[in-house]
């Protein structure tokens, strides 16, 4: 088995050798202030071509120099159509009306971003995967080792290894058990070295903790 290239910004090659342009690794293909991704994590969307501005499309309000931050850890999986949305995608909520005026006027547009609430960053933790058209919303915190089901709405705070679906998103179940669980995050395995995660991939794959921890 072929261990993915993290500097590649398509890593998906089909045997006759051609490159897929629909899978891309985000630390590669994006360039945003806000937005901070771990290695190994892709978004994989039909309609992307080399002119589309993924940052827009999977975090549409988080614009350079916004408050929020948003936080993808290490081998997370996004499907296409997931949108993560920051605070500041809000409207001032103060007045008789939320209707934001302001964001017409160049002269107080940057002002009105000010009045919003400061909300905390979006953290998705690693080895996360987010179903089709997904919505993670603001301040989510997503645990390492989630399922996010198709279409979910996202909020709060999502327990490591959950499974999680509907609107808003409930837990449905955990994938491991309790002392699984912390035998997992106790390895941490997405942090290894890169020839030792390839090593480590048949016990991966065939969930066998044993042999995992013996590494």
């Amino acid at each position: 088995m072929t261990f993915p290239d993290p500097t590649k910004r398509n890593p998906v090659t089909f045997p006759d050798g051609a490159t897929y342009p629909g899978t891309v690794f985000l630390a590669e293909a994006l360039d945003h202030a806000n937005i901070h991704v771990g290695a190994f994590t892709y978004y994989s969307d039909n309609t992307l071509t080399g002119d589309t501005d993924i940052a827009a499309r999977l975090a549409p309000y988080t614009f350079p120099g916004v408050p929020e931050h948003i936080h993808i850890g290490k081998f997370c999986q996004i499907a296409e159509g997931v949108q993560i949305i920051t605070e500041s995608a809000n409207h001032d909520m103060s007045g008789l009306t939320t209707y934001p005026f302001a964001i017409f006027d160049p002269e107080q547009i940057g002002r009105y971003r000010r009045t919003l609430r400061r909300g905390a960053d979006v953290v998705i933790g690693h080895d996360v995967w987010i179903g089709r058209e997904a919505m993670v919303m603001p301040s989510a915190k997503i645990g390492n080792g989630v399922i996010v089901a198709s279409r979910a709405v996202v909020s709060g705070d999502i327990p490591d290894y959950a499974v999680v679906a509907g609107n808003p998103a409930q837990v449905v179940k955990m994938r491991f058990d309790e002392a699984t669980r912390a035998r997992l995050l106790k390895l941490n395995w997405w942090d290894w070295p890169a020839e030792k995660i390839e090593a480590a991939l048949p016990a991966l794959q065939a969930c066998d903790l044993d042999a995992l921890e013996a590494l």
